[in-house]
């Protein structure tokens, strides 16, 4: 897969980029660029020479753009090496970068039931113990779970995790237990309708608006939008 592969994805350049007096304009491009290559896996792998393409620059001037937007804390990069030493990909990782746009969908205020209202969840595993399963690919979960989370993009790997934060691993624990609830009960068919960014979405939705429990906002949402 290469990178240009990934730029149907949408970017993000958020408040702290954009008003930055020591960024240049096309420094705070760029970074947007990142966000939206970063969306797949957690990370770019895009070379100097693709955002040199991208910009009409040199190779040096995206290394130069690249060191400030890291000095400065925005960014992260790593080098991958192969048996014998020598550097096979570079990966950039965002720091934090708030990915989810906040949309307000009329719908999940068409209830007609209370959005705090706690449900019975259909599922044995607590929120951690399930999310472990998914990670390691644990048989005992159905391959077609674990095809529906990696068409939504959901199915990270132990690696990418270590360079997420605390707050977006539970944002994606959340995510991933609902939709497991969902995929157990007689509403499982719903899954084929969702998207990742409408799942997002709705689960900021949910953290802005639930007065009690936020994951019972949360899955009562994603069936206002998708139960027909």
């Amino acid at each position: 897969m290469n990178e240009e592969n990934q730029i149907s994805y949408y970017s993000v350049i958020p408040a702290t980029i954009r008003y930055d007096e020591q960024l240049k304009a096309s420094e705070k491009l760029m970074y947007g660029e990142i966000t939206s290559l970063t969306n797949k896996f957690g990370y770019s792998f895009a070379s100097n020479k693709y955002f040199a393409k991208l910009y009409n620059v040199t190779n040096h001037t995206v290394s130069q753009w690249i060191s400030h937007l890291e000095k400065l804390g925005y960014i992260d990069t790593e080098l991958i090496k192969n048996e014998n030493g020598a550097i096979k990909e570079r990966r950039i990782y965002i720091r934090d970068a708030p990915y989810v746009q906040k949309n307000t969908y009329p719908y999940v205020f068409k209830s007609t039931y209370p959005m705090y209202k706690k449900v019975q969840y259909n599922i044995k595993y607590n929120i951690d113990d399930l999310f472990n399963l998914i990670i390691k690919k644990h048989p005992e979960i159905s391959n077609n779970f674990y095809s529906i989370l990696e068409r939504l993009e959901f199915l990270y790997t132990q690696d990418i995790l270590k360079y997420m934060q605390a707050d977006k691993i539970q944002m994606l624990k959340e995510i991933i237990y609902i939709l497991f609830d969902l995929y157990s009960s007689n509403l499982g068919s719903l899954l084929s309708k969702v998207s990742r960014d409408s799942l997002l979405n709705l689960y900021i939705l949910a953290q802005e608006n639930s007065t009690e429990d936020k994951l019972s906002y949360f899955r009562k949402s994603i069936i206002n939008k998708y139960r027909s």
